[in-house]
């Protein structure tokens, strides 16, 4: 097979709503952000559509709350508890769909925003101004007190180095039908990742992933040193 990569960022906050930078400041999902995150589980995650749970190898998720909720909305079935639960639900509650397992990593923790937490880009352009400061692109700025893109990178290539050798490389040689990963994060670090995926820089970014959104990332011609964005998911369809 062909594996796939599935990024996914957490679900609407009040800060994601609002545009308020959100990296270590750990917000709750909205009612509404809630309510999307489960129809995109129904819509998307089963065996017969596009995350495929008995397909999966590992899940990745980031240490913040929104993150897990979020995982744990889209139901994908996992046979062990999931690390931040005392416990796994009943069988009758979630079914066991996949064997994968979930690995808390702050490989995927959101962009750390420093001095620019829980601001606006509006108001950190205005503030920019009056330091009489260039405009702000968080791909070639970084931010102060923060992370820069460099930082970024570094985290990012040694979390995809990781995928291709553990989970994805064996794939290619293999004819089992598991390879697939998840990863349920954040929306800079995740369209940070998506760049880095292909070898881009990251002042080339010109992607977009809003809140509850899903993304899929694998090869082409069935070669690992291929890796592409896949535009349109296929849905599986059982003999």
């Amino acid at each position: 097979m062909v594996p796939r990569c599935f990024i996914i960022r957490h679900g609407e906050t009040e800060w994601s709503l609002n545009g308020r930078h959100t990296g270590n400041t750990d917000l709750a999902l909205t009612a509404n952000g809630e309510k999307r995150v489960k129809a995109t589980g129904k819509a998307l995650v089963g065996n017969d559509r596009l995350i495929a749970p008995r397909k999966l190898v590992h899940v990745y998720v980031s240490p913040r709350a929104r993150a897990q909720r979020t995982l744990e909305l889209l139901e994908i079935g996992c046979r062990e508890r999931l690390p931040w639960n005392e416990e796994r639900k009943s069988e009758d509650e979630e079914p066991i769909r996949t064997e994968a397992k979930v690995e808390i990593t702050e490989a995927v923790r959101e962009w750390d925003y420093g001095d620019y937490e829980g601001l606006t880009s509006k108001q950190i352009r205005e503030m920019r101004r009056e330091n009489g400061e260039e405009p702000w692109d968080i791909w070639r700025d970084g931010c102060p007190g923060g992370e820069s893109p460099e930082d970024v990178v570094r985290r990012l290539d040694a979390l995809i180095a990781d995928i291709r050798k553990k989970f994805h490389g064996p794939c290619f040689d293999s004819e089992g039908d598991q390879g697939d990963v998840l990863i349920v994060a954040h929306g800079h670090i995740l369209r940070a990742f998506a760049m880095r995926w292909t070898g881009k820089p990251l002042t080339e970014t010109a992607l977009i992933l809003e809140a509850g959104g899903v993304g899929t990332l694998s090869y082409e011609h069935h070669n690992i040193e291929e890796p592409a964005i896949i535009l349109g998911g296929g849905f599986v369809v059982e003999n």
